[in-house]
């Protein structure tokens, strides 16, 4: 109870902090701790404020949701422990305003979830995720400290106020461009960085999973943003810069989708989407960034909107997905959605809240998903034909990356929630579940709110976001001097730019699903109190069973046909014939789908590293006075290098 009321009170503390900070402005202190000489500098403007709302918004629902998840953990010290520290650590990172601090918290996140991801750490399969999480965010730390040691180099200082006064030539603009973009990349899950995710996420607690996925993979967005358009600025942006963003946007959007749609393990499945929708992010950004270069500063705004509003819209229902997928694991002790099925009549509040977050996440309106996609769709029409054949392609194949993503998103989402909650109980677990007790309900049903609303009322939020363009771009889309503005008609229309262009009101849309529905409901519900009930036609088999049924694997192999080039499954076949040789009993059928970056990159790369590691293992077996000598001719190579 400590653990969720400290955790239910950061959060909520965020949240108004957050509000306020994007209201009125915030300020900054110094603080009398860190280096004798560097003080810890801490500051609240509009980006901080924003990822610090972003943060707190699923920060208080987890924590709620936590106190049940938590109650029957046999050791809790362990999280009581990292979990504070996790949330400290991704607060302070935004809240940061000099390198030093930024890395001291961005440490503690990075070490603290390691300690939550190897929370059961007697299995091996944790103990290995662990790993490579905890190898993979200290190469992240190391990329994102050279960028800043190539901004130091320039300002003179750790403290970004200087970082910002500083002149980048071109060059060093590009090589701390390419540091930052790799290590939060990393950090990110961006393909081909991401091999750390699909393993990590699963094993960890669900209420962890969900800070994962929700708010820690934005944290990387928002240092991302910190460097690039805050420390560096817009007007130091090139155009490949753009290019590059955006090319890595879309290949996390697809690939991710692709890879999550032939998982069985309803987490892991939850984990590969996080990359589609890190990607989508990045094509909002890349966008604006591309734009921002050629001097379109209002059409940047609207792309910066539109990823921020994906960045918060993906914290709510990510979170409510893991917390869903954390109630079905509470409640069957299983993460296999082969074993699953009907459990939606067992846990129909659940079942509910779960498909709010599957609609969110499919962008069908009237839910939060489709606004920011929808943003991010006019972003790139609306984009003037820029300069190059390269840049005039790449804007409009990227709109279509996003659209394939958004029609596999919606199909791996139908397979989900129909193979979990829905049919008939394929296993004795799914038959005996139960549902979830009252405070994991409130937990889900906070954030699930919170995608109707968003979805339903952007042109109430969109102002309030539009603060963080006005700080990096010097734009404002809801009071921009030439007349457009997002919110031309109020409450009611959402307009990208001005009302002549393609306009969206979700009220209208949710109203009119309500009286469709309503509608369909009094027309085609059975008159009278008796309703006549029979058996399912099973086209003349007198029984029905869970065999009958689609199960996860079945329902993804029409795609994994499609993109055979691209999954290149492992498959095998056997059927068993032992009453007579044309007579099959029973057909076994096994297939495998591995990551093909972390097959054909990864791997390599670890077999590389164990085979020099063999080779020179005989030198930790040197005495001592072969470590003075190397220490000596270290010293001499330095001497003559930089004397």
């Amino acid at each position: 109870m400590v653990l969720s009321c400290l955790m239910g009170l950061s959060g909520l503390f965020a949240v108004i902090a957050g509000f306020t900070g994007l209201a009125n402005g915030g300020g900054s202190i110094i603080l009398p701790f860190g280096l004798p000489w560097l003080p810890m500098h801490l500051r609240l403007d509009a980006l901080g404020s924003f990822f610090l709302l972003v943060i707190g918004a699923l920060v208080l629902p987890v924590a709620i949701y936590s106190q049940g998840y938590l109650s029957h953990e046999k050791r809790l010290t362990p999280i009581a422990i990292f979990l504070p520290l996790f949330i400290l650590g991704m607060m302070g990172v935004v809240l940061s305003d000099d390198a030093f601090t930024f890395m001291l918290f961005w440490e503690l996140m990075s070490v603290s979830s390691y300690f939550l991801v190897t929370h059961e750490h007697q299995h091996p399969e944790n103990r290995k995720a662990g790993f490579i999480y905890l190898l993979m965010a200290h190469m992240a730390g190391l990329l994102i400290m050279g960028s800043f040691a190539t901004l130091y180099a320039t300002s003179g200082s750790f403290e970004f106020s200087a970082m910002r006064d500083a002149q980048l030539s071109p060059l060093w603009a590009s090589v701390a461009f390419l540091l930052a973009g790799f290590g939060f990349g990393t950090k990110a899950g961006v393909v081909p960085m991401h091999g750390w995710l699909p393993d990590a996420h699963p094993v960890a607690p669900s209420n962890v999973s969900a800070l994962m996925s929700g708010i820690m993979l934005k944290v990387a967005i928002f240092g991302f943003i910190r460097i690039t358009w805050d420390l560096m600025g817009s007007g130091d942006f090139q155009w490949w810069w753009g290019a590059l963003v955006l090319a890595a946007g879309s290949s996390s959007a697809v690939s991710g989708v692709l890879m999550a749609l032939q998982q069985h393990d309803l987490k892991r499945l939850l984990a590969y989407h996080s990359i589609e929708n890190i990607g989508i992010i990045l094509i909002g950004l890349g966008l604006a960034m591309l734009l921002a270069h050629f001097g379109h500063n209002t059409l940047a705004a609207l792309g910066l909107i539109a990823a921020l509003y994906h960045t918060i819209n993906h914290a709510l229902f990510k979170g409510l997905l893991f917390m869903g997928a954390g109630a079905v694991l509470h409640s069957t002790g299983s993460r296999n959605m082969e074993a699953m099925g009907g459990l939606i009549h067992r846990m129909p509040w659940t079942a509910a809240f779960f498909l709010v977050a599957c609609i969110s996440i499919s962008a069908l309106p009237p839910f939060n998903g489709f606004v920011s996609e929808w943003l991010t769709f006019q972003t790139a029409l609306m984009a003037p034909q820029l300069g190059g054949a390269l840049l005039t392609a790449i804007v409009p194949f990227s709109a279509a990356m996003l659209a394939l993503a958004g029609a596999l998103a919606a199909t791996c989402f139908v397979k989900v929630f129909g193979v979990v909650f829905l049919g008939h109980a394929r296993s004795d677990i799914a038959s005996d579940a139960k549902e979830v007790d009252d405070w994991m309900l409130v937990g889900m049903a906070i954030p699930a709110l919170c995608c109707l609303l968003l979805g339903v009322l952007p042109t109430v939020f969109i102002p309030i976001l539009d603060h963080v363009p006005q700080l990096l771009l010097h734009t404002s889309l809801t009071s921009s001097s030439n007349g457009q503005a997002i919110d031309a008609t109020q409450w009611l229309w959402l307009t990208p730019m001005n009302a002549a262009h393609a306009s969206y009101s979700a009220p209208i849309i949710l109203l009119g699903m309500l009286l469709l529905g309503g509608v369909a409901f009094w027309r085609l519900h059975p008159k009278g109190t008796i309703i006549r009930r029979s058996k399912m036609w099973s086209c003349g088999n007198p029984h029905t069973h869970a065999r009958m049924q689609y199960n996860a694997t079945s329902f993804s192999q029409p795609l994994r046909r499609i993109f055979a080039g691209l999954y290149q499954p492992d498959e095998h076949e056997h059927a068993e014939r032992h009453q007579h040789a044309l007579l099959t009993t029973r057909v076994k059928y096994v297939v495998h789908v591995g990551d093909m970056v972390v097959k054909h990159l990864y791997q390599p790369i670890g077999h590389v590293t164990l085979w020099i590691a063999k080779v020179i293992r005989h030198e930790h077996q040197r005495g001592i006075h072969a470590y003075l000598t190397y220490t000596f001719a270290t010293v001499l190579l330095l001497l003559a290098v930089f004397v």
